[in-house]
């Protein structure tokens, strides 16, 4: 076998190297993971580090030509690289051309990174994001085409001003408004130059391969200048319009927000909620119910609301068309409790006839569905809430009250008027700001939209006429939906930090033009500069540029609005650039598919109204990220994973030490230690970047979820080590002289196994190109994880060891030399195929290997060619076919051996064929089966031909039996006795367990899943006592 872990870690070769390399490398003893477990308090790296010591400057290639250490770190293996790529320009489309323009055969690749937020850190779905996109990129790169993948960062101007407001006020005891608007944007700058580069750092990390001179910051001039244009234009088509109308608004922000800033807290009935700017606790959940009398009459109609405090904005009362118990109440009105109000009764649809009592009380001013029945009414419109959140235009004493204590202050006055009904739970969704954690209210603010009507039919229209693809379809009903049923977009944001809306306010200082109102369109101009906007404004009003006086509004646009335009925004748009011409439209978007309208449906918007073009040809939408469990990643379940905790390894207590660090209050800290105890036992192991790359994107199947398991990163940690190992046997094999052949190619004198290895490598050639073209990960994983573990390494070299052992004793070397060259393709091209998902180590150890003279300019695996199936042509079914049954044989004869516990003599086999070609066929593998199966000998036997007594049997196929010789080699009544005392042991175990399951209570008593062990250690217990009985027999006839 090839060496294992085991035998790397003898003490002779551990003492050896530790003389050897002591000056240069520091060195621990490995341990396997499951004893790591065993341990109460395991080390970070028990796993083992070798760190990289040699001296290398940032930007210097490493050192490669010192000896490969035993096993594989990624610590000493990910050292040096990057900084090295970086500097020698392999990440920019200009790398092996004169310029960008010039044609290439092989195509154009662009694509650019969705945009973190500048206040980010790395996440597992930004982990998943860029092993994705980076191993596409990588892929494209290495086949030729000119490739670019765009870095760039998001201003997040909520998430921004509020950290920097946090800082100032813990920092300084000071607002954002003792600043004043000018000096605390200098403050945000600041910290964005000091601490906003964070996440390029992490990417790097992860072995991005971004060509950083072309990285983009949505507040650069560049990116500000094209979203200003966006507007102007825009906004002079009519397309961007002033109107007054519900937004989400969070008070302690004091800024309308996004859909996607709303996280939607789901109560089962009445509970207490912590708001901002408040001491104790709010209820919500509950569900109260009043009356309101009608006028000149002893009736009352009674209402209920879940936000009682909003009733002193209600208008009127809505009730169904059809309800027979209303329809006396037509052009009534009841009278408001509290002021002078008289509110009429309207008869509307929308009204659930079976809810409650069918009234329901109507505050266009402050709720959704109330205001499309406002403006189907002509209601009045009655705002009772400022943008603190104070009671406004109320009567006494609710004046100036704050909402949440005017709630308890109207249902008192209620019940004081006897108009109070009952309070009781009620399920409901309460609107949380994600980001201030404050309760939203729809509060009506004259804003900016975005009339998306007919930009969204074109974005509809491009997926169903297939000039957009989204991958995979099931995402087209999302997408057909939203499009089809859009409504317009509120891009207004009353905030300091972002791009300041470049629209102004005109008032016209001439008596022949009536005084405009704030939600008046015609009174607002849009201009690149206050001039342009005033030159405007003077056209027309048909007066001169002296009468007009402008106020900049000073909101800034919605993110998604930066955001939207950032595939053209980052060339210089609306600049006719080079980068312009060549790079957009792009090729490929990927992204999470929770975005898919929030930013990829206005990215196509967009694109296709400023540019005229879509702004790439496919969208791929990869799986959302979960725990192991199938959760949603949850700070306060603890199964949030930092991927650099993945990388490096982390301790129990170290991810305890992170919790402590975070915003949870201490219920949840608890939890949170408990969900990761019970996760991470001993903490999460050093697995490497290529690891966890890896990992990712054999999760990602086509579908909505990834289940990620910290484990099966370590496994595939484990398959870097097995890489290790084979190239370390394998440059051992091929000595210090060999040279390669000119190309990859087949002489004509490859044995068996060479063609059979070979064909697999076309194989998986074929598999891993069809793979990155379909966004097909996993079959990539799969390919490149079989080819190298259970093709390369546990078969063809295997095999070949005889191979190399004759050559040296009886020095014919010819079968040797082409078994070398065949060995040296096969890894070369190996790690070619594994480069773009595992950049780090398949960069480490094809710089070990020598080159072929064709190649000898690559300096990097990075910008060698992704091996195709124009080359690696010589795939066989044939030789598969025939290497397989050759398989099935050693498999049976395996499994023989262990039945009879042959753990290392080896005995003769003889293999009884059922015609001449399969007689052929053994004759032919041989040598490979002898080997692979540890037999003494392999003799072909006709189907008519004697068999030596003293043979175990087994059927391999229905074209061949095994029969292995034992006599002479155990002693049978020892043998005998042993499985006499074993089945005896069974049969008693089988008697006990039948004994529980035969009980008359057993199905209703026993748990189901104990139930199911239960069969399946009888149906284990049965096939063992069958095997052991006819051991037995076979024992006893060979005596």
């Amino acid at each position: 076998m090839l060496k294992t872990e085991r035998s790397w870690r003898s003490s002779k070769r551990r003492r050896r190297w530790r003389r050897r390399k002591s000056k240069r490398r520091k060195w621990h003893p490995r341990r396997r993971y499951e004893d790591e477990q065993k341990k109460a308090k395991p080390e970070k790296k028990d796993l083992g580090v070798i760190s990289y010591d040699a001296p290398t400057l940032p930007g210097e290639k490493k050192d490669v030509l010192s000896a490969l250490p035993d096993s594989y770190s990624p610590q000493y293996v990910e050292a040096a690289w990057y900084s090295w790529w970086e500097k020698q320009g392999y990440f920019k489309p200009e790398y092996g051309r004169k310029s960008i323009s010039e044609p290439n055969s092989r195509g154009v690749f662009m694509m650019c990174i969705p945009p973190p937020n500048v206040t980010g850190s790395l996440h597992l779905g930004h982990a998943l994001t860029n092993a994705i996109q980076d191993s596409l990129t990588r892929w494209h790169r290495m086949r030729g085409e000119t490739t670019l993948w765009n870095p760039g960062c998001d201003h997040a101007g909520i998430a921004t001003q509020v950290v920097v407001e946090k800082k100032l006020m813990r920092e300084r005891g000071m607002s954002r408004h003792d600043l004043g608007r000018d000096q605390f944007i200098q403050e945000v700058w600041k910290w964005k130059n000091e601490k906003g580069d964070r996440i390029y750092h992490q990417l790097k990390k992860l072995g991005s391969s971004l060509d950083w001179d072309r990285a983009c910051f949505t507040m650069d001039p560049k990116l500000s200048y094209a979203v200003q244009e966006a507007f102007i234009r825009l906004q002079e088509d009519g397309v961007i319009y002033r109107s007054k109308r519900l937004v989400n608004w969070s008070c302690t922000l004091n800024s309308a927000i996004s859909d996607i800033e709303v996280d939607k807290k789901e109560l089962t009935g009445r509970t207490l909620l912590p708001v901002p700017g408040y001491k104790d606790k709010v209820e919500f959940g509950v569900l109260v119910s009043f009356s309101y009398k009608i006028e000149g009459s002893d009736e009352e109609v009674i209402v209920a609301t879940t936000r009682i405090e909003t009733m002193l904005g209600d208008s009127a009362v809505a009730v169904h068309p059809a309800d027979p118990r209303y329809q006396h109440l037509k052009g009534k009105m009841v009278l408001h409790p509290f002021c002078d109000r008289k509110m009429p009764i309207v008869f509307d649809e929308f009204v659930d006839v079976n809810f409650g009592t069918g009234a329901v009380k109507i505050t266009p001013a402050h709720d959704h569905n109330d205001y499309e029945v406002g403006n189907r009414h002509n209601l009045a419109f009655i705002n009772v809430l400022d943008e603190n959140g104070l009671l406004i235009n109320v009567p006494a004493p609710f004046l100036g009250m704050k909402r949440f204590e005017a709630r308890k202050a109207v249902l008192q006055a209620l019940k004081d008027r006897g108009q109070f009904k009952e309070t009781k739970d009620n399920p409901m969704v309460v609107p949380v700001c994600s980001r201030s954690k404050d309760i939203v209210e729809p509060l009506l603010k004259p804003q900016w939209y975005v009339d998306c009507a007919d930009m969204g039919k074109q974005a509809a229209d491009s997926v169903r006429e297939g000039r957009l693809k989204i991958i995979p379809d099931h995402h087209h009903k999302t997408w057909f939906n939203w499009l089809d049923n859009i409504r317009d977009w509120c891009i207004s944001r009353q905030l300091w930090w972002g791009h300041r809306i470049p629209a102004y306010f005109v008032t016209v200082n001439d008596p022949s033009v009536k005084p405009g109102e704030d939600m008046d369109g015609h009174y607002w101009v849009s201009g690149r500069t206050e001039e342009e906007a005033r030159d405007k404004a003077a056209k027309r009003f048909n007066v001169s540029t002296d009468k007009i006086t402008l106020r900049q509004d000073e909101d800034v646009l919605d993110t998604w609005f930066s955001s939207g335009i950032f595939p053209f925004s980052i060339f210089g748009w609306p600049n006719e650039t080079q980068d312009l011409s060549v790079f957009y439209p792009g090729s490929l978007l990927e992204t999470g598919h929770d975005i898919l309208f929030f930013w990829v449906a206005r990215m196509v918007m967009m694109g296709l109204k400023l540019t005229g073009k879509l702004p790439f040809k496919e969208v791929y939408l990869h799986a959302v990220v979960r725990d192991a469990h199938g959760r949603k990643m949850s700070k306060s379940l603890g199964n949030v994973i930092d991927p650099l905790d993945v990388i490096t390894g982390i301790s129990l207590e170290g991810l305890y030490a992170q919790l402590q660090d975070s915003n949870l209050d201490p219920v949840e800290v608890e939890k949170a230690k408990q969900g990761q105890k019970s996760d991470y036992p001993t903490g999460i192991p050093e697995c490497g970047t290529d690891a966890l790359r890896f990992a990712l994107c054999a999760y990602t199947s086509q579908g909505r979820d990834i289940n990620m398991d910290v484990n099966r990163i370590l496994g595939y940690r484990h398959f870097c080590n097995k890489l290790w190992n084979a190239v370390k046997f394998a440059m051992r094999t091929l000595g210090d002289n060999f040279v390669p052949s000119e190309k990859a190619q087949l002489c004509g004198e490859e044995s068996v196994s060479d063609r059979w290895i070979l064909s697999r490598l076309c194989s998986a050639v074929g598999q891993c190109n069809a793979g990155f073209q379909a966004y097909d990960f996993p079959a990539i994983t799969t390919a490149i994880y079989n080819f190298w573990l259970y093709e390369l390494c546990d078969v063809y070299l295997e095999s070949v060891k005889p191979v190399f052992s004759r050559a040296e004793d009886s020095g014919s070397q010819s079968q040797a030399v082409v078994c070398r060259q065949t060995l040296f393709t096969c890894l070369e091209t190996g790690l070619r195929l594994l480069a773009p998902i595992m950049p780090f180590v398949g960069e480490e150890l094809y710089q070990r290997l020598p080159r072929r003279r064709s190649q000898d300019d690559h300096s990097s695996i990075h910008v060698t060619p992704y091996p195709e199936t124009e080359e690696f042509c010589w795939h066989s079914e044939d030789v598969d076919r025939q290497m397989e049954f050759a398989m099935t044989v050693v498999r049976t004869i395996r499994s023989l051996r262990a039945d009879y516990n042959l753990t290392k003599t080896r005995a003769d086999c003889y293999l009884q064929c059922i015609d001449s070609e399969t007689m052929s066929l053994v004759e032919q593998y041989s040598l490979q089966i002898q080997t692979l199966s540890l037999s003494q000998t392999i003799q072909p036997v006709p189907a008519t031909g004697a068999v030596p007594e003293g043979c175990a049997v087994a059927i391999a196929s229905d074209r061949c039996t095994i029969h292995l010789m034992l006599k002479g080699l155990i002693d049978l009544e020892k043998e005998v006795a042993k499985l006499t005392v074993k089945k005896g042991e069974l049969e008693k175990q089988m008697d006990k367990l039948r004994e529980k399951m035969d009980k008359s209570d057993y199905k209703e008593k026993v748990p189901v899943k104990v139930q199911e062990l239960d069969a399946e250690k009888m149906r284990q217990s049965q096939t063992e006592l069958e095997k052991a009985k006819e051991a037995i027999d076979n024992f006893k006839r060979m005596v």
